[in-house]
């Protein structure tokens, strides 16, 4: 005979006891890891709040490692700009003292030690961070400047600097080596002097000229090309009364040249020899005059047209080729003409768009911050440098020649100027300070991240982990539960009519 209900009752007991049995299985799981659950949906109303803080934690992962990165590579290009600056300054600091002693080369030390460093500029530019060159731009792919062989001496039907500048010597000097100005025979007791070609961006430009002598007169500059008159008008000057031209020259420097009235026959530089009326007088005037024109065309106007022929190859983004003379014939060009990839070795080979070069690069490091790294080697802190250093590398001089050394001291003059910068010009350190803008707002946005980390993996613990006591108490409170249940168990079991009766 059956009894139902101890039959139903020993089936509960079983249930109950297969019940506490996974809870304790679980208990022992959560005493093993400190998780309340495995999955989610074991966390019940708190599952959703674990999820948000879980992607939350995960953005935050995310910035803090852009963060890490892009702190590497501004790193590098704080090392690249700091060497950038260095070779820079060991040639500048050299220029005052550089003496004109020549090689078997045709240059001075100083002008072999601007190569080198030149070469070191060029390497710091293509400086990389992974497998992007920082200094391109939005081009990373492509390295940022050519080669020091190429951007000089040219790659093969490509012209470079040298060349440039060689043609630019040549319209500037002119076919007659005067700067591209006519110095005609005197009429009766004036002297003139006239630019050749209206317009022309070569050679010397008339700017003004005065006298101190007695009764003379000066005109100009005046006309189409310009003119600039002096007439005696019958009056002979005294022993140390002067003309006085001033000339623009193509780098925005000018030059003024005063020849002095003596009785000295031959007379010394600059200076001419009174004569015998006022007509001879004119004619040593005009004579001088094409003798130190000459000499100031060899001297300063080389040194200022190679200056002027650096910025022409080296001032280029993308709406600016490299420019050249439009030639041949050079002597007697009037124009410049834009170089192109087929002629002209384009030194700066990234990206040259018209957007600013620190957005080039850009990365977010929070939610609502994004920082800007970007650069670009044709900037005009780093480019002028550059101009600077290869003008000093590739003019070559020569003992034969009598006008060298003036010309050495006038190119490493306009070297010296440029070199030193001047207010409203960009500089390194402006672009120093931009990058570590960057850093300065990583580093403050990294800290938020920590602290935020630290409090979400505060809130996560709570919401995800178990008190290892808590899960201990609960183990031994079930354990005793499942003691008495299987007691109970056992008994209902073992349990007969006779028994039950």
């Amino acid at each position: 005979m059956t009894i139902s209900g101890i039959s139903s009752q020993s089936a509960l007991q079983v249930r109950t006891l297969i019940e506490m049995r996974r809870d304790f299985d679980d208990l022992q799981r959560q005493l093993g890891t400190g998780k309340k659950a495995d999955t989610y949906s074991g966390f019940g109303l708190d599952r959703g709040l674990a999820i948000g803080l879980r992607m939350q934690r995960s953005g935050i992962e995310s910035f803090v490692n852009s963060i890490e990165m892009i702190d590497t590579r501004t790193k590098l290009s704080q090392t690249a700009l700091n060497d950038i600056d260095a070779a820079t300054r060991v040639v500048n600091d050299a220029l005052p003292s550089s003496s004109f002693v020549l090689d078997a080369n045709g240059r001075t030390t100083h002008q072999v030690t601007a190569h080198g460093e030149l070469d070191r500029i060029l390497a710091a530019l293509n400086t990389r961070f992974g497998d992007q060159y920082i200094f391109s731009g939005q081009s990373p792919e492509h390295a940022a400047v050519d080669t020091i062989d190429h951007i000089l001496e040219g790659d093969g039907a490509r012209a470079g600097f040298k060349q440039a500048m060689s043609e630019r010597a040549q319209a500037d000097l002119g076919a007659g080596g005067l700067g591209r100005l006519n110095i005609p025979a005197a009429v009766g007791t004036a002297v003139s002097v006239s630019e050749d070609v209206a317009g022309s961006p070569f050679g010397f430009k008339l700017s003004a000229a005065s006298t101190s002598i007695a009764g003379a007169t000066v005109t100009g500059p005046a006309g189409t090309p310009p003119e600039i008159t002096v007439d005696l008008a019958g009056n002979q000057p005294s022993v140390g009364d002067t003309v006085s031209f001033t000339f623009d020259l193509p780098d925005g420097t000018s030059e003024v040249l005063t020849l002095t009235a003596t009785t000295t026959s031959p007379p010394e530089k600059n200076e001419f020899t009174i004569g015998a009326d006022a007509s001879a007088t004119a004619a040593n005037l005009q004579t001088a005059l094409t003798s130190s024109v000459g000499t100031l065309a060899q001297t300063a106007l080389t040194a200022a047209s190679a200056i002027a022929a650096a910025d022409d190859f080296f001032n280029i983004d993308a709406a600016t080729p490299p420019q050249r003379v439009n030639g041949p014939p050079f002597d007697t060009a009037t124009a410049l003409i834009a170089g192109t990839d087929a002629d002209t070795v384009r030194w700066y080979t990234g990206e040259a768009g018209t957007i600013p070069a620190r957005a080039t690069a850009t990365t977010r490091i929070d939610a609502a911050i994004t920082v800007s790294h970007g650069m670009r080697a044709n900037e005009e802190a780093l480019r002028r440098p550059i101009a600077d250093l290869a003008v000093f590398a590739a003019m070559t001089f020569s003992t034969s020649d009598p006008n060298g050394g003036d010309r050495y001291a006038a190119l490493t003059d306009r070297l010296y100027a440029n070199l030193n910068t001047k207010d409203g010009v960009q500089k390194i350190s402006d672009m120093q300070v931009d990058i570590a803008g960057a850093q300065t707002a990583m580093a403050a946005a990294n800290d938020r991240h920590t602290q935020t980390t630290a409090a979400l993996d505060n809130y996560l613990y709570n919401v995800e982990n178990v008190p290892a006591e808590q899960v201990g108490m609960q183990i031994l409170a079930l354990h005793t539960s499942m003691q008495a249940s299987l007691q109970t168990t056992a008994l209902l079991a073992n349990l007969s009519l006779v028994n039950y009766l």
